[in-house]
């Protein structure tokens, strides 16, 4: 008798240990894996393969509805850089320094990026730069007023359903999406989740009142890239020189 209630017992605890197994397995919302911009940049450009089934391309973002003088600040840098593109002269950028793009560009880099999700975070990996961003989910947001400045800055997150919304703050303000000049104060929300099995949208919002005059909101889709592997990206052979004549030369490493 004593053996067999041993016996019963051991089943239900062992039952039990699976059946709370079950309960705390992370549930996995399918984003896994390597993306590239959608729509696809042109014909050689990435794995040049398009999605089975297409799905209208997301607009352009807009103008960022920057205060005054700001706007016209911006604009004038816009046209300024368009000239230089006519010429066929690099503008200036970042990137020609080697430095990161940081939040929001990464998420819309060159080259492709990676995403895993593993328990209790989210990691985006984008190629370009090796910029890797952390979203901690179902912690407390940082403070703006509290987050050391970072390229990517600190970023937040929860699912709602099968939608991935994240709160970035803390990003340095040296880091300018588009040109745009921003606050300390900034706050990037975003809202991913899946279209199809092949394509990821996410919607973009930054609200800072200290520089625009409404939230700033576009949406952004990746391609869904099977089998791709992040590459190593090193910007050293790169990096240009700013020449006050000829503007932004490439430079020469030996």
């Amino acid at each position: 008798m004593l053996a067999r209630l041993t016996l019963a017992t051991l089943i239900a605890l062992a039952a039990a240990g699976t059946s709370m197994l079950a309960q705390t397995k992370p549930v996995v919302h399918g984003i896994n894996g390597s993306w590239e911009a959608y729509p696809i940049r042109g014909e050689g450009f990435g794995s040049g393969v398009q999605p089975k089934v297409r799905v209208p391309p997301p607009p352009a973002v807009p103008e960022p509805p920057l205060k005054q003088p700001h706007l016209d600040e911006w604009r004038a840098t816009q046209q300024r850089n368009a000239e230089l593109t006519r010429k066929g002269l690099p503008p200036p950028s970042t990137g020609m320094a080697c430095i990161p793009e940081g939040m929001p560009a990464m998420m819309q880099g060159t080259f492709p990026m990676e995403i895993l999700e593993t328990p209790g975070q989210v990691t985006v990996i984008q190629e370009a730069f090796t910029q890797v961003r952390r979203v901690y989910l179902d912690v407390p947001p940082i403070a703006p007023q509290d987050a050391e400045p970072y390229f990517s800055g600190h970023s937040t997150g929860k699912w709602e359903g099968d939608t991935l919304v994240v709160q970035t703050v803390g990003v340095k303000e040296s880091v300018r999406f588009r040109n745009t000049p921003h606050s300390t104060n900034m706050r990037i929300t975003e809202r991913m989740s899946l279209v199809n099995d092949e394509i990821l949208q996410n919607q973009v919002t930054i609200d800072d009142p200290e520089f625009l005059t409404k939230p700033w909101t576009w949406t952004w889709m990746y391609h869904r890239w099977p089998g791709y592997k992040i590459q190593e990206y090193v910007c050293e052979d790169n990096r240009y020189f700013e020449d006050p004549n000829l503007k932004y030369q490439r430079l020469k490493v030996n």
